[in-house]
């Protein structure tokens, strides 16, 4: 089992073995990503990868997984300038904030 060093932000580099990487490589250009989980902070991040990065991570026993799809159940629709508004009259309306107060501690 090789080391493979990686970068946390929050830790600086750290140490991980292949299975503790995530790979996924688009098949249309060679590049991809990377994920961990870093072992010092937990922190989950996310990097990344173009072709020569690939091949490193390969080397070292990384297996590349499919890119993943999102579920379109948890895909929220995006905020749009209509939303933006609605929620700027919501804020001048006195009422509106004193209901959402009231409802929320309760």
């Amino acid at each position: 089992m090789s080391n493979i060093k990686a970068t946390c932000p929050a830790c600086g580099e750290v140490s991980l073995a292949a299975e503790d990487i995530g790979l996924q490589i688009e098949p249309s250009s060679q590049e991809g990503s990377y994920r961990f989980e870093c072992p010092g902070c937990d922190l989950v991040v996310q990097r990344p990868a173009d072709a020569r990065i690939i091949r490193l991570l390969i080397s070292g026993g990384v297996t590349p997984g499919p890119i993943p799809v999102p579920d379109p159940k948890s895909v929220h629709p995006a905020f749009t300038y209509d939303d933006l508004l609605d929620f700027h009259l919501e804020l001048e309306d006195d009422r509106a904030i004193a209901d959402f107060f009231s409802k929320s501690h309760s």
